[in-house]
């Protein structure tokens, strides 16, 4: 698990710096007016080297690619990832799936389960936050939040 320590920058933002597991440095400011930068820690000159900035929009796509919401390796397909009762998982819908061929709204996915689908995945198409007239199709990932027993809901309608 990577070390991050949080500080806020008066008049500026938040600075995050985070050491990794494999013995990098680095920090990021999140500017008041959205821009972030990107520092890396050099061990040997003592000092920071901003390498990167970003824009508010520019940050949320690198977050979505970092987290894994447009393409996920093979190995982490059932990975969950749990933010105090927020929990994001990954869901490979089947051919044989309850749920297939029918839309989020037909579906009333939020409101009998209380999870969201925030991304579905397929092949090369990524659809951040998919509306009520999406269609869920076999071989489609979803992406869903919420807290382990909204989860599961959702999962029972699907299957």
């Amino acid at each position: 698990m990577s070390i991050v320590r949080e500080s806020d920058l008066i008049g500026i933002g938040k600075k995050y710096q985070i050491e990794t597991e494999a013995g990098d440095n680095m920090v990021v400011v999140i500017h008041d007016d959205g821009r972030r930068e990107l520092y890396r820690h050099e061990d040997d000159d003592n000092e920071t080297h901003c390498v990167m900035t970003l824009s508010d929009e520019e940050s949320r796509q690198v977050a979505g690619i970092l987290g894994g919401l447009s393409y996920k390796p093979k190995a982490l397909e059932t990975i969950e990832v749990a933010l105090d009762d927020l929990r994001i998982e990954w869901y490979k819908v089947e051919p044989s799936n309850d749920g297939v061929n029918k839309s989020i709204g037909q579906l009333e996915v939020r409101q009998r389960t209380g999870a969201s689908i925030i991304a579905a995945i397929r092949e090369d198409e990524t659809i951040i936050n998919p509306g009520p007239d999406y269609v869920i199709t076999p071989g489609t990932t979803l992406v869903i939040a919420g807290k382990q027993k909204n989860i599961k809901l959702l999962k029972e309608i699907l299957l």
